[in-house]
């Protein structure tokens, strides 16, 4: 598989062992957007991003929390590590086409499906999913803060939106650009007061 060639080469700066556990999740919409995403977190809550299945576009990485990585794995490991069939019964519309893999040393085991009833299933899908909506509201405000500064208030609004609901779960990537926004008098005064806002509620939130 192309990601698992990404995954070793990306092991190095990461700083993991060719040994440690992995939680690999990918999810194929086409027509949606994105119409494909693929994550990989490791215990200590290291983890990778990337929406692009082309081999030249490195995936983003950064930390989620070590308790939000350990729950994951706890849901993981009550599923047996996948081993089991997740695919539930019902007639259901197309959701998108979901893998959850875990690697381990030699151990690589997969489960793929569209919709599950399985409930610790459906909970770890969420918490990828959360980690998506993370990285495509990090992508879109770090495009905005460079390409588009009128658009940077709409970037804003969208990830305080996902903070409020507390779907962001990786603050510690995002407050450098929040800072730069923060201080830079080129952006607009309401996106600036937005970002140091932001900034300010997820360092309290520390």
């Amino acid at each position: 598989m192309r990601w698992a060639c990404i995954l070793l080469l990306a092991l190095p700066a990461l700083n993991l062992s060719a040994e440690e556990a992995r939680l690999i999740f990918s999810k194929s919409f086409p027509h949606s957007v994105p119409a494909f995403v693929e994550i990989a977190v490791v215990p200590s809550g290291a983890a990778l991003y990337r929406d692009d299945p082309k081999d030249d576009n490195p995936p983003l990485h950064f930390q989620i929390g070590a308790a939000d990585a350990a729950q994951m794995f706890a849901l993981a490991e009550k599923l047996k590590f996948f081993t089991l069939p997740l695919e539930s019964p019902a007639k259901v519309a197309f959701m998108g086409m979901k893998t959850f893999r875990y690697e381990s040393g030699a151990t690589r085991q997969q489960v793929k499906f569209n919709y599950t009833d399985d409930p610790d299933a459906a909970l770890l899908t969420d918490w990828f999913e959360r980690i998506s909506e993370t990285e495509q509201t990090f992508i879109t405000l770090q495009s905005a803060a460079k390409y588009d500064k009128l658009g940077v208030n709409k970037a804003l609004l969208q990830l305080e939106a996902v903070w409020d609901k507390k779907r962001f779960m990786a603050p510690r990537q995002v407050l450098p650009i929040l800072d730069r926004i923060a201080a830079n008098e080129t952006y607009l005064n309401m996106a600036r007061s937005r970002a140091a806002g932001v900034a300010e509620s997820m360092r309290a939130a520390k």
